[in-house]
């Protein structure tokens, strides 16, 4: 009797300072691990979040790039961390898609991890070099399938956005091109740019100055709806006559597995107030990003309807990553 007593006073003083600790966080610095490198939509999402949440917070958030593989070492690095509300991490979609594309992934996006919010959304736009005779996208189709196969697309390499777009444009529409991947987007784009390759899924942000500049034409945007992005480009799915087909590129929060409901719950609120601000919307969509912020269900909804659809396209195209 005694032993239980005492047990059930450890268990209790255990939870009270758990309730404590909870009550009063964050007391010391928070870190935001990012997966990619310096630059990019990811790398400007957290720091322009980053230094709102300090003010908000009271703590400092310190954005900490940790690139490579895809992003499986940050998600690693957080799937691991302790889940105190101290690491969370900014995410890609390759977060869910990489389970699909790689042999062995060491975490489990949806087990090891509790979703914060969606932070921004990022759409592809279907480029070509002004020689291609296509004023559309059903034009484009057209042409495909006349030259039987020997119509090229750029990507930014194997497994990447638009390298799956790609692939779902492909088995959408039924025609036959050539895929050439590059390391980067940037050489992607460079090949289009100087004709060498015909057309290309480039993220809005990279491909738009050109658009306007005359030495790309734009067919389509790939978001489910016309994009402020982009307001007078119509979607893929209406120029092409593809009902449903939309590829997105998407960044947002996750904190490791149980990480206590009221501090996931005082981040989410927090995530989504830094999105709403006019000077963080301005500058997002002044990056041809569009800001989101919603709640963690509906983050988590969002994501397993990712992988199952990216799931299905990444098996019946055979794309594999070693």
């Amino acid at each position: 009797m005694y032993k239980r007593f005492i047990g059930a006073l450890c268990v209790a003083a255990l939870s009270s300072g758990a309730l404590a600790a909870q009550a009063t966080y964050p007391t010391k610095p928070i870190r935001m691990i990012v997966a990619v490198p310096p630059g990019g939509p990811a790398d400007t999402l957290a720091r322009l979040v980053a230094p709102k949440l300090t003010e908000s917070l009271g703590q400092t958030v310190v954005v900490d790039n940790r690139p490579g593989a895809n992003g499986i070492i940050a998600y690693d690095m957080t799937a691991r961390a302790t889940p105190d509300g101290y690491t969370f991490t900014a995410v890609a979609a390759g977060v869910v898609i990489n389970v699909s594309l790689y042999a062995k992934v060491p975490y489990d996006p949806f087990r090891d991890f509790v979703p914060l919010t969606l932070g921004i959304t990022v759409p592809n736009i279907l480029v070509v070099h002004p020689s291609v005779p296509a004023k559309s996208v059903k034009e484009l189709i057209a042409l495909a399938k006349a030259q039987n196969g020997k119509l090229a697309f750029a990507s930014a390499g194997n497994g990447t956005s638009g390298h799956l777009a790609l692939e779902l444009f492909r088995m959408t529409s039924r025609i036959d091109v050539v895929h050439v991947p590059y390391k980067g987007g940037g050489p992607a784009l460079a090949e289009v740019l100087g004709g060498q390759v015909q057309a290309l899924f480039s993220i809005a942000l990279a491909a738009m100055p050109h658009v306007k500049a005359g030495k790309l034409r734009a067919l389509g945007i790939t978001s489910a709806k016309r994009s402020a992005v982009a307001p007078d480009l119509p979607t893929v799915a209406e120029a092409g006559g593809m009902p449903g087909f939309e590829v997105i590129g998407w960044f947002g929060w996750l904190g490791p597995a149980g990480m206590p409901r009221p501090i996931a719950q005082r981040l989410n609120s927090e995530l989504v107030r830094a999105l709403k601000l006019p000077d963080v919307r301005d500058r997002l969509l002044s990056q041809s990003t569009e800001p989101v912020g919603n709640t963690p269900q509906e983050f988590a909804v969002f994501m397993k309807r990712e992988h199952a659809k990216w799931a299905k396209v990444i098996k019946a195209a055979n794309v594999r990553i070693q």
